[in-house]
């Protein structure tokens, strides 16, 4: 396959490119390098720093690549810069998807996937519930309005135009390459403030002092596992998530960390965030990881935490 990869050298889309790469098919990147990072870029890639809101340059892309599937990351994905800058966020999410979907009719582009959040479009997912595939949609950050529209344009482009599409719904990513210096990511937040014996933040999920939201925590292997399946074609449904279907408090989290990584760092309780949900746990599909279950969260922090520690070691 010829697989263009939007948001390629970000933290998930660099895990997909190189286990395409791997696999030996030929990828093209674009990324306007806001948040990714040019330190991911496999070399073996055809790589274009490029905004996908941008027309012109999308069409060339496209025009000069020849693809057979987009997989497409590239997004505005904190909760926090959607709350403050909502039209900075509508305009990366649902502007630039549409910018792309409009190439890939154009160009006779067969497939497309879509990274979208399970995370947040639910909203509240109280306990002791799990949100399951076809669970009303009620998103409560401009972030999650966004990748709803996304997904609905993502849709009618795939009625119209036969796009064979497919929207895979995340809970909250985590694993090397993580970007410890955003707003969102709390597993690179917290393990490189750790690794440093710095403090790290509990946000309250409603009074300050209390655990913490809780979130599902999904490990990136498993992720790149369900793209690669969709780019083939071997999903068969419209939606699927990918998660583990397993609460952790941020409170949990922190101290499952702290283990890991030896730190004597305090964690300072802080106020609730603005536009976060509460609790957010998703039901797993055991399709998107061929059957297998998905990486159990301490297995996963652990492979983590050494991918921290060996970065933090070259750079001294």
């Amino acid at each position: 396959m010829r697989v263009l990869v939007t948001g390629g050298a970000g933290f998930i889309g660099s895990h997909i490119v190189d286990a395409l790469l791997k696999e030996g098919h030929e990828v093209g990147v674009i990324d306007d390098l806001s948040t990714g990072r040019r330190e991911n870029l496999n070399p073996l890639v055809h790589f274009v720093e490029l905004d996908i809101r941008n027309e012109e340059g999308v069409a060339e892309v496209m025009s000069n690549g020849h693809f057979d599937a987009v997989c497409h990351q590239a997004a505005q994905t904190s909760v926090v810069v959607s709350t403050r800058e909502p039209l900075r966020d509508a305009s990366i999410n649902v502007i630039g998807t549409i910018v792309l979907l409009e190439a890939c009719v154009r160009f006779g582009v067969k497939r497309f996937v879509f990274a979208s959040t399970g995370g947040a479009i639910y909203g509240e997912v109280p306990e002791p519930e799990i949100a399951k595939p076809g669970r009303k949609e009620k998103p409560i950050s401009p972030y999650a309005c966004s990748k709803l529209a996304g997904e609905v344009y993502v849709q009618r482009y795939a009625r119209e135009h036969g796009l064979q599409a497919t929207i895979l719904r995340y809970a909250n990513v985590y694993g090397p390459r993580q970007d410890p210096h955003g707003e969102a990511g709390v597993v690179a937040i917290f393990t490189e403030r750790m690794l440093r014996g710095e403090p790290v933040r509990i946000n309250a999920r409603r009074s300050v002092g209390d655990d913490g939201c809780v979130r599902d925590y999904v490990y990136v292997e498993d992720v790149v596992k369900a793209n690669l399946l969709a780019l083939k074609g071997k999903l068969s449904a419209p939606i699927y998530h990918c998660a583990t279907g397993r609460g952790t408090t941020t409170r949990s989290l922190a101290e499952m960390l702290k283990a890991l990584t030896g730190s004597t760092s305090e964690m300072i309780p802080t106020p609730h965030r603005p536009g976060d949900v509460e609790r957010s746990v998703l039901e797993p599909h055991p399709e998107v990881t061929g059957g297998e279950a998905p990486t159990p969260l301490e297995q996963g922090l652990k492979l983590t935490v050494e991918w921290f520690r060996n970065k933090a070691h070259l750079s001294h």
